[in-house]
């Protein structure tokens, strides 16, 4: 039901106060098609679980608030399943899930906030696995092409926090998005002797080896280890908005990362297969000494240097004004480049 002058700060993680034009619920793929048949031309704005959103103005568009429910088995073999899990599904509810049902794949993301339908956009990740990794494909409402479309994983150009999603607009501006996924499906394993279990990322290892206590390391273990980790770093954005991690890791080549390590021997570094090395932005902006440092109503979380938090009163351009700073610091002590990971509106 078309709605007006809606406010968006129950909607979005950092709980920034802003108002929506008009708002629609999706709760069902009949119903999205339908909107862009009778509507194709409007202007509108697509909201998942608003957890890797910074807004910082009203939304003078229709909002399509997607919120349709449902995980299906669609192939299932003694080797793998293929699952479709509607775009409004609970992120974490899903992975723990998978889990539960013996799944495997997709237990090193746990408890990242959102929805599932809005995990291919920042092809989402952490602790060594990309959502990337178990996409199998996906639905989408074309609006270019006043249709459904299937993308394939390999249609998708996903990268670090990135897909084609983030890059294939009807406007000039980049606000009208082409692409609004209504359905993600995952390839996951099911035999456990095809099973690699990724633990070399961070403390990771360490703690799944505390929670085996010498048993079989499973899915479930790591999944409660993942949950274990990320409750000692992130605060809940039910007591304190946040978007999570607000920083992309920056990649730079061997030889930068070697002369850093010089300087700096503790810095944390990811060696990537293009010979690449990933380095730990929390690591780089902790040293620049913005670590529980506040800038008004906004700043940076005491617990993870990482994580930009609104304390409460606070506004998307503040916070953006003050990440802007952050990144300015980190270059001019260390020449390395972060950037936001969050969609800035």
């Amino acid at each position: 039901m078309l709605q007006h002058d809606v406010d968006l700060s129950p909607f979005n993680t950092l709980g920034f106060t802003v108002r929506a034009q008009s708002y629609v619920p999706i709760r069902a793929a009949r119903e999205l098609s339908a909107y862009f048949k009778t509507t194709p031309d409007a202007k509108c704005f697509v909201l998942g679980g608003g957890s890797n959103l910074v807004l910082t103005r009203d939304i003078e568009a229709t909002v399509l608030h997607m919120q349709s429910r449902g995980v299906a088995v669609y192939e299932e073999t003694a080797s793998h399943v293929i699952v479709g899990v509607q775009a409004g599904e609970v992120w974490h509810e899903f992975v723990m899930n998978t889990v539960e049902q013996g799944w495997m794949g997709l237990e090193n993301l746990a408890l990242i906030p959102g929805s599932v339908g809005a995990s291919p956009v920042q092809n989402i990740g952490a602790y060594g696995v990309e959502v990337k990794d178990t996409l199998h494909k996906i639905k989408a409402w074309d609006r270019l092409k006043s249709a459904w479309t299937w993308l394939d994983a390999s249609d998708c150009a996903f990268g670090y926090r990135d897909s084609v999603f983030k890059h294939a607009y009807l406007d000039d501006a980049h606000t009208q998005a082409r692409y609004v996924i209504s359905k993600v499906f995952f390839k996951l394993l099911k035999d456990r002797a095809q099973w690699q279990p990724k633990l070399d990322y961070g403390d990771v290892a360490a703690r799944v080896q505390a929670i085996s206590a010498g048993q079989t390391v499973t899915p479930a273990h790591v999944a409660q280890a993942i949950v274990e980790i990320r409750n000692s770093k992130l605060p809940d954005p039910a007591v304190l908005g946040n978007a999570g991690s607000f920083f992309k890791n920056p990649v730079v080549d061997a030889t930068q990362a070697a002369a850093l390590k010089i300087t700096h021997p503790n810095l944390p570094c990811y060696p990537q297969p293009d010979k690449q090395v990933k380095i730990a932005a929390g690591w780089l902006i902790e040293q620049a000494g913005f670590k529980g440092q506040r800038d008004g109503a906004v700043g940076v979380y005491d617990k993870q240097a990482l994580v930009l938090v609104n304390h409460g009163g606070g506004t998307g351009a503040e916070l953006m004004a003050f990440a802007a700073r952050i990144a300015q610091t980190v270059f001019e002590q260390f020449g390395v480049v972060i950037a936001p990971e969050p969609i800035v509106i």
